[in-house]
């Protein structure tokens, strides 16, 4: 573990077993963020708002996670690519509206946010946006600029470009047989921690 120049680790929520965290990572309220075993978020990643990262995943350099009040979680064996953007609120850009984080809160409106979840083993390849809402089950892969919207997602498939299109089905019986060999079923038991 070493140390950051934005924060104090010991604020973490929680800091998992053999996690490494970047030196210039910034979290801005790392008292909501879970952090699993075995993580790596890499440098000059950005988190503004609250997270759950499950076990053994990667956050390559130069990741944007923001939401404001809303919240991202992600599954075990996760993989987001370098600049990766996931917002998890966004601003109403067909309604004029105050909802920036620089604007007074009693005189903020508008807006919208919505919780994004990634389950286990999600890759999302670099550049993809995830916009809020987006909820992506097991397996689920993106190639590099893909834009994801709240849509309905599959296990296991490949989406690819600006509408998120559906393309192969991802090959797991390896990893499946490779987990079950090596008893890597990781237990649910992120959730337990408030």
């Amino acid at each position: 573990m070493s140390e950051n120049i934005f924060f104090d680790l010991k604020r973490l929520k929680y800091l998992g077993v053999g996690a490494k965290v970047g030196k210039t990572v910034r979290i801005r309220r790392p008292e909501e963020v879970v952090i699993g075993d075995g993580c790596i978020i890499d440098d000059f990643t950005y988190i503004s708002c609250a997270m759950v990262l499950g076990r053994h995943c990667h956050i390559a350099p130069n990741v944007t996670i923001s939401g404001g009040s809303s919240k991202v979680t992600m599954g075990d064996f996760v993989a987001i690519s370098a600049g990766c953007s996931l917002n998890a609120a966004t601003s109403d850009y067909l309604s004029a509206s105050l909802d920036l984080p620089s604007v007074p809160e009693e005189l903020r409106f508008g807006g919208f946010g919505a919780e994004i979840v990634l389950g286990d083993h999600v890759i999302l390849g670099s550049h993809t946006v995830v916009m809020p809402g987006v909820q992506l089950p097991t397996g689920v892969a993106t190639g590099a600029h893909t834009i994801l919207r709240n849509k309905k997602y599959e296990e296991w498939f490949l989406y690819l470009g600006h509408e998120g299109k559906k393309t192969l089905r991802r090959n797991h019986t390896k990893l499946d047989a490779f987990l079950s060999e090596a008893h890597l079923k990781v237990p649910d038991d992120m959730s337990q921690i408030d």
